[in-house]
């Protein structure tokens, strides 16, 4: 079984999955709840379950971007309990676990379809938001971005392609953005509950992280700035 811990917004969430699935889920939507809940909730499915820290095949933590103080307890706790355990860490980008929460559902329901692109967005301060996009396949098309939001972002996309916005970050813009073409799946909550295919994916394929020197992708210092190039090469 593995672990995943997801803190990188207001959710306190930990999922305990095998590799059917998700077998336990703990969370809390409680505003600063993290330092309080995160390693309770650890401790009552891994009791649950019957297991011990040291029977983890790995511990996943949510890596970022997302709220500093969240990001911070997150790493934290995954290092100690996968230093005291000695089992692997995994990192997993915080939109790529978001983009993953999309089920066939919200597809059909924005009726999204094979030429859809999908922005998972994070609330930074202000008008700003950390956001990446990707295509309906998982593959993401932009690097991790922190942007300040006006009326002309995301032009640089085709009008023609449908944008789904998701995420902590897309309620904030649902009044500024005026491309068409737009979707905001506002019933979209965070959950360690989408770090499971990812989550996965990167165990099989031993991509574990230094526990000693990993840290959270804060995403804090940058130049606001519109991108110039269509990202989809066009």
């Amino acid at each position: 079984m593995i672990i995943c811990l997801e803190t990188s917004t207001s959710v306190c969430s930990v999922a305990l999955f095998d590799s059917n699935g998700i077998v336990a889920l703990k969370e809390s939507s409680e505003d600063k709840s993290h330092a309080s809940r995160l390693t309770l909730f650890v401790r009552e499915l891994l009791d649950e379950a019957g297991i011990s820290a040291n029977e983890l095949e790995a511990v996943v933590v949510s890596k970022g971007p997302g709220s500093y103080t969240g990001l911070r307890i997150g790493v934290s706790a995954a290092k100690g309990i996968a230093y005291g355990a000695d089992v692997p860490l995994i990192g997993i980008d915080t939109t790529l676990s978001m983009f993953s929460g999309i089920n066939d559902e919200i597809r059909k329901k924005y009726r999204l379809d094979k030429t859809s692109l999908y922005v998972p967005m994070l609330d930074a301060r202000r008008m700003e938001i950390y956001y990446a996009v990707y295509n309906d396949d998982g593959t993401r098309i932009t690097d991790i971005t922190a942007e300040v939001i006006n009326e002309n972002s995301f032009s640089n996309i085709p009008g023609n392609i449908k944008l789904l916005f998701f995420g902590n970050g897309a309620e904030k813009c649902n009044n500024v953005i005026k491309r068409q073409n737009i979707e905001f799946a506002d019933e979209f909550r965070m959950s360690a509950a989408f770090m499971y295919k990812p989550a996965y994916k990167a165990f099989k394929e031993y991509r574990f992280e230094d526990i000693a020197y990993f840290e959270p992708f804060y995403l804090k210092d940058f130049i606001a700035s519109q991108p110039k190039k269509n990202i989809l090469g066009k």
